[in-house]
């Protein structure tokens, strides 16, 4: 059975489970200078479409692959998927939920204390020569612990519980909003305390957004909503890029109603120097802080990604259902 796979070799190398050795399966690798369009074209009889989160899984790809049986992301995200389109052709998509949940919490908890503990400007001021002046000015500031802050998690899924896990012992206030509330033993469970979308952006000192993409969800930080925070509110972004409206949060820095932001994932991506929230007046740069998507980036997260994608691949040999469908089939 031939595996269609949208992503590098050598990743795909690095952490592929043992198992896969006794499967009758053959890997075919988009080439870097294909388009999926044209791997798919050159690869009709590919029933295994593995691919990375980035990547456009379009109907017209689709079109090329009539025999597709299993469509599964790298990642966890999946928005870059025509699920309808693979719906209506009776193929399932799939993600690898809870992969890499651990590895952005850890993430998420670190820009926030980057932000707040001046990890980026510090660093620099010791290079400059600038040791005292900096420490000086920081000591003059009532410079914030991560503990006396109050978090608004928008989003509970696994990595926000995952987030809520690691930022019990600082001893933050945890706060969430999801479409869907939580069981109160969860929430217990977690420290985590229910409130409305509006009303979390009105009392929380730090804002992490931790959900999906969709229609619901895009630009969920919007004008709106940003009038609502209180001045100075960090904004954590570990999530997706299109969860956030570029302009309206880079006038809420001008405006300092946002005091800081911590990003580690932009729209659009790959993040060019000239993006709004990236090319900010002097004045602000100080602000902000940022990561080139890491946050799922580490060891553990890819080999438990790669080893649930080769099991879906053998549920699929075996004619069985795979895991973590996404479109609802």
């Amino acid at each position: 059975m031939k595996v269609l796979i949208f992503g590098p070799k050598a990743r795909y190398d690095a952490y592929l489970p043992s198992f896969v050795q006794t499967l009758p399966l053959e890997p075919v690798f988009c080439q870097l200078d294909q388009s999926p369009l044209q791997a798919a074209e050159e690869n009709p009889d590919a029933e295994i479409l593995f691919a990375d989160p980035i990547v456009e899984v379009t109907e017209d790809l689709l079109d090329k692959l009539p025999r597709l049986r299993l469509i599964q992301s790298e990642g966890v995200a999946y928005n870059r998927f025509d699920l309808e389109a693979a719906r209506a052709r009776g193929i399932p998509v799939c993600n690898n939920k809870g992969c890499n949940a651990a590895s952005v919490a850890e993430h998420t908890v670190m820009l926030m204390l980057m932000a707040l503990r001046h990890g980026i400007t510090g660093h620099q001021a010791v290079r400059e020569g600038r040791q005292i002046q900096m420490k000086e000015a920081v000591m003059a500031s009532r410079a914030p612990e991560l503990g006396e802050q109050s978090v608004g998690l928008i989003g509970l899924g696994d990595i926000g519980q995952a987030t809520a896990w690691l930022l019990q012992p600082f001893g933050c206030t945890l706060h969430y909003y999801s479409a869907h509330r939580r069981p109160p033993e969860t929430e217990a469970a977690l420290g985590v305390s229910y409130q409305p979308l509006e009303e979390l952006a009105a009392t929380n000192t730090i804002l992490s957004l931790h959900c999906a993409v969709t229609p619901e969800t895009t630009h969920i930080i919007h004008a709106g909503l940003l009038s609502c925070v209180q001045p100075g509110t960090l904004l954590v972004n570990t999530a997706r890029g299109q969860l956030v409206d570029n302009q309206a949060v880079r006038q809420a820095l001008l405006d300092g109603r946002l005091g800081g932001i911590a990003f580690d994932t932009f729209d659009p991506e790959p993040t060019s120097a000239d993006h709004p929230l990236v090319d900010l007046p002097p004045e602000i740069q100080d602000r902000a802080v940022y990561s080139p998507h890491l946050g799922g980036n580490t060891g553990g997260s890819f080999q438990r990604a790669h080893t649930n994608m080769w099991r879906n691949a053998q549920h699929i040999l075996a004619g069985e259902r795979p895991l973590h469908i996404v479109n609802n089939l």
